[in-house]
């Protein structure tokens, strides 16, 4: 049975479109595998703490070499590496904030890629060791044209697409609502296009 980890993103509890478009992903999910196990971080309810120096050096620290005060360094982020492992499926949902994903959104990221646990480096090629064997991000956008004459605006997309595919999960698929501060006709004719390209999504997974 396929276990799946969400990731929220966003800091609005109510009224978020990327928390909407989550929770049609995890409804098909669970109409298509009943059953299977679903582990959540909302990270507007539970932020993640950035990384400190004591963090960054427990990183490099071979683990035989980790002492208690790296150890509680690195422990967050064993945590979160461990769920990261455990999951067939990532979908991660995030608004677009000034072009970008959300601090909270990259203060997760910074936990989760660390070397020799998601992804190594030889002294000439890097590698990615995550196990998940796929990535389904939702994302909510604001303005419109962003999957045309505002795509270079996008730091969104193109950011988690390679991020994910450096450490080793090659299919990345983003599912896209935008105009989300248009009228209430338009929000909400992209909101259910946007789910039904996930329900055909998940029919297929």
């Amino acid at each position: 049975m396929p276990t799946l980890l969400r990731i929220d993103s966003s800091s609005r509890r109510d009224g978020s479109h990327s928390r909407a478009l989550a929770d049609a992903f995890v409804a098909a999910w669970s109409s298509r595998f009943p059953g299977a196990r679903i582990t959540r971080r909302d990270l507007a309810a539970d932020p993640i703490a950035h990384i400190h120096e004591t963090t960054i050096a427990g990183f490099y620290t071979p683990v035989e070499k980790l002492d208690t005060s790296l150890k509680d360094a690195v422990a967050l982020s064993d945590e979160l590496i461990d769920e990261v492992n455990s999951a067939d499926t990532i979908l991660i949902a995030t608004p677009m904030y000034n072009f970008a994903v959300p601090s909270a959104l990259k203060s997760w990221i910074d936990q989760i890629v660390r070397i020799n646990r998601t992804f190594s480096y030889d002294g000439t090629n890097f590698t990615g060791l995550v196990k998940a064997k796929r990535v389904v991000v939702v994302a909510a956008f604001g303005a419109g044209g962003y999957g045309g004459a505002l795509a270079s605006a996008d730091f969104v997309t193109p950011y988690l697409k390679f991020l994910f595919g450096f450490l080793g999960v090659a299919d990345v698929t983003v599912i896209p609502t935008e105009a989300t501060t248009a009228d209430a006709a338009t929000v909400a004719a992209n909101l259910d296009q946007a789910k039904a390209s996930i329900v055909k999504l998940v029919e297929a997974a």
